[in-house]
């Protein structure tokens, strides 16, 4: 985000005295550049011009020189005797590049610098310091730690005493802002000047103007050999280049550079690097300088060739896309090389270095989709790529050229060739129709037709009309493209707070789907029995898929990799929600929390193998419905799944016992519980073989129909060991759009309510121990309503499994709690007998049960 200095504001547009950032904040927001920080001022308290009058070399016994130093600070600093009388203050410094009579920089007792470093008075090398003299790294003004700063060096001349903060802008604050994509010509202090004074009112003076003309010598021959151009852009449409000759280019900028610089949040490097800084903060035009001993004529801008690399400035060498647009130098003795990466980062073989002396500066003004997709996809934010890919100014970059050559004679000598590269072949905007009534019919606002033209005039469009108006937007505003645009900025600048708020009507017929109510009944239900939703990161590493001890096979191993990871360690797109909610109770365990109940509802990512990749489109033009339909057949299926995690005591320990443990039957309650809300029966049977789980506690869950709901049960325990949760936790996982689409479509009917007593029957039943107790249960349920009472079964619920040696070897008794009540009667004992001798009959008849005794 754009760093804004007041003073260097106050350049391009009048301010108040005694402005401070929090005003300018309260100014900008007005027009709709948020406030993202304050920074406040580099260094606080005492800091002033003090003058060495006495310098004193001490060797000391590590062979190390250091100097003891009377410095005078003014009357109103200087050390206090015990006479009451003033004199200098006594100053150990280890450096040596200053004498006595030099004015330098002091930091008093009582100032901070940058750090934080407190200055106090101390005891060091046999004397006490009461002060410090400091060097230019100290100050947080450059990276000289050898030697300190010396005001006549650097073309300072201030009395003593002279603070020095306000000398070289240390105790300033800075605003930091957001500025929004749409409004890129407020990466620079021309763009919010201009903004600045559309909110206040304020005289603002156009840093860019006036527009030099082209010229009319041709300068160092460039040539665009752009004929493949992409989404029927031509790369570049303007390049202004221009040669400064003998040069010293490496030599530090100026201080006040330099502290400008560092206050916009960039690193002071040599002249020739931090003049084309400067201007592009100061203008909103990225420049490069270029060592001209390393460039042949004539340079060319082309598109990359399949397979060709170039080594960046930061030292990386990067395979190049056929898509990135590149400056070349011309092919000669040592064969054509890539310069640059357009808009985005110079070559390493052509930047300025110790040894240049004549410098080549470039301006020039790019697509911003190619520079963007570049951008994106070498992961390199510049702060170029930032400002092209939102457009910038095609009138610039002769004005740009031309301040960095005057910065580079005039702080590092040398002599700028007359001749001027002007290759230019960019548009005028093209005006746009708007009717006059339209801002008001839109925003609500009646605003005159008066008003709507002052306001475009006074961003700097041109209107002609008085029935539709015909507005040509400013150069610097390439996101003014149609009416609606126009719209909005009328409605920024008169004010977004004179927009009345009205509650727009509530449609008949409008609300949430059946599918949305059922999605939110379903979170309800499980927080109310007690689980805690919780939203994590569909992103997962291979490490994390691992941790499920899935098998090699598992369809669940093969995810979407994303080719842009927020992190390189989270590349892949989750194909279950267990990966994500196992690592996010995992760290919760990590923290202390070891009785976790936790549900998630969410999306997961199933790739279907075989799946056609999807196609690359051109930007700007909409895709065809054929390439429409391949992106849709490319796209995996996303369902939705809702999953829940349960370790440690699901009851609470207390005066009343030691508390439950959660265990299984807690994870198939819940996934139970999700069914029923949908209203669809579920059939469980044993899944012996379905990581994460247990094999022997493990429930498969199915619609009556056959079709796969999902899982529940107890984890294995080398899936607990690996997420460090407590031992025998427990999960469910559903899919939920299968239980959406299972659901009854007809609405449910309310039966009448009994008013006759319930009658309970007990039936304990033996069988075969490997006989599944729901299908037990299914054949209880059948058998009551065969009985000769007829369908007066309200519940059947199993309470009690026993195994031993009274029921036998390899049998269990299933015991069945029963209640009964019919209608329009009281139930005789003789009936409800019949219902028990029924139930008996019937699991007899599918299991060979018997009553037990």
């Amino acid at each position: 985000m754009p760093r804004i200095p007041l003073t260097w504001l106050a350049e391009h547009v009048t301010t108040p005295d005694g402005l401070t950032a929090e005003q300018l904040a309260a100014d900008l927001v007005r027009v709709g550049l948020e406030e993202e920080a304050i920074h406040a001022a580099a260094v606080t308290g005492p800091l002033v011009v003090g003058e060495v009058v006495e310098r004193t070399p001490e060797p000391q016994k590590n062979g190390k020189t250091i100097n003891w130093c009377r410095v005078d600070v003014g009357p109103d600093h200087n050390e206090v005797t015990g006479a009451g009388l003033r004199q200098p203050r006594g100053i150990v410094c280890g450096a040596h590049n200053f004498d006595v009579g030099d004015r330098v920089v002091v930091a008093l007792p009582g100032a901070v610098l940058p750090g934080p470093f407190p200055i106090a008075s101390r005891k060091t090398y046999g004397h006490v310091s009461d002060g410090m003299i400091c060097s230019a790294r100290e100050l947080g003004l450059g990276e000289d730690h050898d030697g300190i700063i010396v005001l006549s060096t650097i073309g300072i001349d201030a009395p003593v005493g002279t603070d020095a903060r306000e000398l070289l802008g240390l105790g300033e604050e800075v605003l930091e802002i957001n500025v929004t994509p749409d409004r890129g010509y407020c990466f620079s202090m021309r763009g919010v000047a201009r903004e600045y004074a559309h909110s206040t009112g304020a005289t603002f003076t156009d840093p860019a103007l006036p527009v030099p003309e082209r010229a009319a010598t041709a300068g160092f021959a460039v040539e665009i050999d752009d004929r493949a151009p992409i989404h029927g852009v031509v790369g570049a449409d303007r390049f202004v280049a221009r040669i400064v000759r003998g040069v010293r280019a490496t030599d530090p900028s100026p201080t006040w550079m330099q502290r400008r610089l560092q206050q916009a949040g960039m690193r002071a490097i040599n002249l020739a690097v931090d003049a084309t800084n400067y201007v592009m903060l100061d203008l909103g035009q990225p420049l490069h300088a270029y060592d001209l001993a390393q460039v042949a004529e004539p340079i060319v801008v082309r598109r990359a060739n399949p397979g060709e690399t170039l080594r960046t400035l930061d030292d990386v060498v990067r395979t190049l896309d056929p898509e990135d647009l590149l400056v070349t130098d011309s092919p000669g003795a040592r064969g054509e090389r890539i310069i640059g990466l357009a808009g985005v980062m110079g070559g390493g073989d052509s930047e300025v270095g110790p040894t240049t002396t004549d410098v080549l500066v470039e301006a020039a003004r790019w697509d911003p989709i190619t520079v963007a997709r570049t951008a994106r996809r070498h992961k390199l934010p510049t702060e170029a790529a930032k400002r092209y890919e939102r457009g910038v100014d095609p009138q610039l970059a002769r004005v740009a050229v031309d301040r960095v050559v005057a910065l580079l004679t005039e702080h590092g000598g040398g002599q700028a060739d007359e001749a001027v590269t002007d290759l230019d072949s960019t548009q005028a905007p093209q005006p746009i129709t708007l009717a006059v009534d339209l801002p008001a019919r839109l925003v609500g606002v009646p605003y005159t037709a008066d008003e709507v033209r002052e306001t475009l005039t006074a961003i700097g469009c041109t209107v002609t009309g008085d029935g539709p108006l015909t507005v040509v937007p400013p150069t610097w505003r390439p996101d003014l493209a149609i009416g609606v645009d126009l719209v909005e900025e009328v409605a920024r600048l008169r004010g977004y707070d004179a927009i009345p708020s009205i509650l727009p009507p509530a449609p008949a017929g409008s609300g949430l789907t059946e599918a949305q109510r059922t999605r939110r009944s379903v979170a309800r239900a499980l927080a109310e029995s007690g689980l805690v939703e919780v939203l994590s990161y569909p992103f997962v590493g291979q490490d994390q898929v691992d941790a499920l001890g899935l098998a090699p096979d598992d369809e669940r191993r093969d995810a979407v990799r994303l080719l842009n990871p927020m992190s390189d360690a989270q590349p892949l797109m989750r194909t279950n929600l267990l990966v994500t909610l196992l690592d996010t109770a995992r760290r919760n365990v990590s923290r202390g929390e070891t009785d976790l109940a936790l549900y998630e509802i969410g999306l997961v990512t199933r790739p279907v193998p075989g799946a056609p990749s999807a196609p690359r489109l051109p930007g700007g033009v909409r895709p065809s419905d054929e390439e429409l339909a391949a992106i849709a057949a490319a796209v995996p299926a996303q369902p939705r799944r809702v999953a829940g995690v349960l370790t440690g005591l699901r009851e609470p320990a207390g005066w009343w016992g030691s508390g439950r443990r959660a265990d299984h039957t807690d994870a198939i309650a819940a996934a139970r519980l999700v069914a029923g809300v949908v209203g669809v029966e579920v059939v469980l049977t044993a899944d012996h073989d379905h990581a994460p789980w247990h094999p022997g506690r493990c429930a498969r869950l199915e619609t009556v129909d056959g079709v796969l709901v999902g899982h529940a049960g107890e984890l294995h325990p080398n899936v607990v060991a690996a997420h460090g949760l407590p031992a025998r936790a427990a999960a469910f996982e559903i899919d939920l759009d299968v239980l959406l689409a299972a659901a009854p479509t007809d609405p449910l009917q309310a039966s009448e309510l009994s008013t006759f007593p319930i009658a309970k029957e007990d039936v304990a039943l033996v069988l075969a121990a490997e006989v599944p107790a729901h299908e037990v249960l299914e054949a209880v349920r059948t058998g009551a309503d065969a009985s000769e009472a007829g369908a007066v079964l309200e519940d059947a619920r199993l309470f009690d499994v026993y195994t031993g040696e009274q029921v036998g070897d390899g049998n269990k008794s299933l015991a069945f709690s029963l209640r009964l009540r019919a209608g329009d009667r009281t139930l005789t004992a003789a009936e409800t007998a019949a219902v028990r001798e029924s139930v008996v009959a019937e699991a007899n008849r599918r299991f060979g049960a018997t009553l037990r005794a």
